[in-house]
């Protein structure tokens, strides 16, 4: 197992953050089967003002380039992603066009 740490922004506008939570209440079946197919074995996003994080854990089977590939020939993945800029925001520091940006573990406690 491994495990990605990702960070976005949402448009900082309170309706809008209010229905972004609200499409993820039920996120489409055919996204939910893109995320499983492509290897990730669990998700979590967290919200705090404008800022998501996400926690991905993953099987063998990820590959970020694999998921880009399989996620550009999937029409509904396509229609979710352009559904989902409505909300989002590219974070400070990010490239042009890159949507979640993986976080550099800078620290870790094990007991």
């Amino acid at each position: 197992m491994r495990r990605y740490c990702l960070a976005l922004d949402l448009i900082d506008d309170d309706q809008l953050i209010s229905e972004y939570e609200e499409m993820h209440k039920t996120v489409w079946p055919e996204i939910l089967d893109s995320i499983t197919g492509a290897g990730v074995d669990l998700m979590e996003i967290y919200r705090f003002g404008n800022r998501l994080f996400m926690i991905m854990e993953v099987n063998d089977a990820f590959s970020f380039d694999g998921k880009s590939a399989t996620d550009a020939s999937n029409q509904k993945v396509q229609e979710w992603e352009k559904l989902m800029w409505k909300y989002q925001q590219a974070i400070p520091g990010s490239k042009p066009g890159e949507k979640w940006v993986i976080m550099d573990k800078i620290f870790e406690l094990k007991a």
